[in-house]
């Protein structure tokens, strides 16, 4: 069987041997064996296993949030469930040896060195498919030809994939967002969980559930810790790697999105000058833009930059958020946005640790409030800023219910006490309450845990760090619905 004159099919059979270990020993690599599972991990695996429904599994995301580990952790669920560990096959797409190869070529290559008559009951997983030319094809053709076999693929050049597994692939794919690392998660893998207790709080007039902390103090540390190193399950598990943060994160992810993966996919010339862009948002992460305002100061043509920020923002590095007014209306033309990071480790990387009396951290806090939100896909986020007279407003994160057009709340996120003993200062967000006939928000503070009324509007302060565990612990609660 001789498919490629570039390398002898022998040597390309010794390479999936060596990816697929399992295929000897019925176990995958120790590395991957006690490396802990992402909470995600719950939500993915049903998705593996599903064969009802003939669909390939599409695993998205950013660089280095643990993609390859969780098709890791499948397999080994897989085995451990009494899959024939013949059934399994495991191709790292990236690799040169694999060059001008199909899918279909290197499927046959797997059924070949096994001796395998049929695919039937297997689980074929395809690491990193954006190295492959118009995959989305190759694979609908196999999901086609193998109604009986399941496919996962993974991949991090994220632009590409989800365009063209929604254009491409209707019907024939499911997508699956894998995040960076959520603060619940990071206290997770850390083994902190002992330091949150399932508690309320008073929010409308009512109690809600909401996880508590027993610890502040320590809670507080670990939250500024998150917003420095914690957006990668390795770099929060190795103190080596946090020490040389910049080489690890700009070279192995910023550098590997901005100089390569984009400008293969949108035909970018200028890398430097998308480069300088990117360092220039991630600085002012949180801040408020205008195209004209950022094309004086880069020197980028408008029409440039909005490509740009489109791009960037589909390769998952950063996220736009559009404005509404007082009364949460949109507002026709966009004039202003904010910029957040997807990952407030991201600008450490890049520039230096943060400490917690450093003004960088409000911007940092509300970039890590944010990165929590995007996992929840679907929610119409805004930010609400308006000027009436000489009176101009701000609320920081408005979520408007996009079939009635109207918030169904606000949230003022801070890094300071000083608005418990001063709510009448919160002037904004009361205003937008009022204008909107909200009776209730929410205010983030340092430590503190209260609820003050000023004008019929009850405004629940709680600790940013506190906040920040809760969002992810409910997305992933709602996802798992």
């Amino acid at each position: 069987m001789q498919i490629s004159r570039l390398i002898p099919t022998e040597r390309i059979i010794e390479r999936l041997r060596y990816e697929n270990p399992w295929w000897v020993n019925k176990q995958i690599p120790e590395a991957y064996r006690n490396m802990a599972k992402r909470l995600y991990f719950k939500l993915f695996y049903p998705n593996v296993k599903e064969r009802e429904v003939r669909r390939a599994l599409v695993l998205m995301g950013p660089r280095r949030v643990g993609k390859t580990v969780m098709l890791f952790h499948s397999i080994d669920a897989l085995i451990s469930e009494g899959v024939n560990p013949h059934k399994i096959f495991f191709v790292g797409i990236d690799n040169p040896i694999y060059v001008q190869l199909g899918l279909e070529d290197l499927l046959g290559l797997c059924k070949h060195s096994l001796n395998l008559k049929e695919l039937k009951g297997c689980y074929v997983f395809f690491d990193e498919i954006q190295y492959l030319k118009d995959w989305e094809r190759h694979l609908k053709v196999l999901v086609d030809t193998y109604p009986e076999t399941k496919f996962i693929v993974s991949g991090s050049a994220a632009a590409a994939l989800k365009w063209h597994s929604t254009e491409s692939g209707a019907g024939r794919f499911t997508d699956f967002m894998l995040p960076p690392l959520t603060f619940q998660e990071y206290i997770h893998l850390k083994k902190l969980n002992h330091l949150m207790y399932d508690g309320t709080i008073e929010y409308a007039q009512k109690s809600i559930a909401y996880c508590l902390t027993h610890d502040i103090k320590t809670l507080n540390q670990e939250f500024i810790h998150y917003l420095n190193f914690g957006g990668y399950p390795e770099v929060v598990l190795s103190e080596k790697i946090q020490s040389d943060l910049g080489r690890y994160v700009k070279s192995d992810i910023v550098d590997k999105v901005l100089l390569r993966d984009l400008p293969s996919l949108y035909g970018i010339r200028d890398v430097q000058e998308l480069n300088r862009l990117f360092t220039y948002l991630a600085y002012n992460t949180g801040n408020e833009f205008s195209f004209e305002s950022m094309a004086k100061e880069s020197g980028i043509q408008k029409d440039t930059l909005k490509k740009y920020l489109a791009y960037l923002e589909a390769a998952f590095l950063i996220k736009v958020l559009n404005k509404v007014d007082v009364n949460a209306k949109r507002l026709k033309r966009i004039t202003s946005f904010k910029v957040y990071l997807t990952n407030p480790s991201l600008r450490t990387a890049l520039f230096s640790p943060i400490t917690e009396s450093d003004d960088e951290m409000g911007n940092m806090v509300e970039t890590a409030v944010l990165s929590q939100w995007m996992h929840r896909e679907k929610l119409d986020l805004t930010y609400a800023r308006w000027k009436e007279g000489k009176q101009e407003g701000e609320v920081d994160l408005v979520l408007v219910d996009d079939k009635k057009y109207k918030p169904v709340w606000g949230v003022e996120i801070k890094w300071s006490n000083r608005y418990i003993e001063k709510p009448q200062e919160l002037k904004s967000l009361i205003q937008f309450c009022n204008a909107n006939s909200l009776k209730a928000a929410l205010v983030t503070s340092i430590n503190q845990l209260t609820v003050k009324t000023v004008k019929d509007i009850q405004l629940s302060f709680l600790p940013a760090s506190v906040y920040t565990y809760n969002i992810g612990n409910i997305t992933l609660k709602q996802k798992g619905e």
